[in-house]
């Protein structure tokens, strides 16, 4: 398995020997050795998830990068995350995916209203099994728990991704200071149950 670290919090390094890894297109910025970059046809999601992506006009454009050497990433100055996973799912904003391992699975699930409402697209991505994933947030990512009646509240266009056995639903905060335009800007909410842990930025920029 390849092995990713944080050159430093806006760059990820990724050492490869006669391995391969998924990137997002045109994230990477240097790289030593022998190393060679080819486009994934289908987005590293299969046929089902491209054809999903592509109906509602939203893409996630990866790469394969595969040799032997070491390879740099970043994306318009982000800070970087590496989240590990040991036969895992991490439910993750595709807008904040930057590398993750051939080794883990990816799939497209459907968003719902969160997505609909905060213009991060219909649909969301889930990686799941043994390995590591690289995100990039506005902000150093922070990591919430959430335990069994304590559910945590999150700003959609702070929401990165969530892991664990966790329940969401999109909450609507209209009363009457909202029906008037008095509202303090905050007029729906993610909620979260169950246990695990939710990933959001400190920012609200997408």
């Amino acid at each position: 398995m390849s092995t990713f670290r944080l050159n430093n919090d806006r760059l990820l390094e990724v050492s490869l020997q006669n391995e391969k890894v998924m990137a997002r297109a045109g994230a990477m910025v240097a790289y030593d050795g022998t190393i060679k970059f080819e486009k994934a046809i289908l987005g590293g999601e299969g046929l089902f998830g491209a054809l999903k992506r592509k109906v509602t006009n939203e893409s996630l454009d990866v790469m394969t990068t595969s040799g032997t050497g070491t390879v740099y990433f970043a994306n318009a100055a982000r800070e970087v995350a590496v989240i590990p996973l040991q036969g895992e799912k991490v439910f993750v904003e595709s807008s904040s995916l930057l590398a993750y391992d051939v080794t883990l699975q990816t799939n497209t699930v459907f968003a719902g209203l969160r997505g609909a409402a905060s213009g991060q697209g219909l649909f969301t991505t889930t990686i799941e099994g043994t390995g590591n994933l690289a995100v990039f947030s506005h902000g150093n990512l922070i990591m919430l728990d959430v335990t069994p009646g304590q559910p945590l509240f999150v700003d959609p266009d702070a929401f990165v991704g969530y892991k664990g056995d966790i329940q969401q639903a999109f909450i609507f905060d209209v009363n009457w200071k909202t029906m008037i335009g008095h509202t303090s800007g905050e007029s729906y909410q993610l909620k979260f149950t169950g246990t695990g842990v939710v990933y959001i930025q400190p920012s609200e920029l997408k």
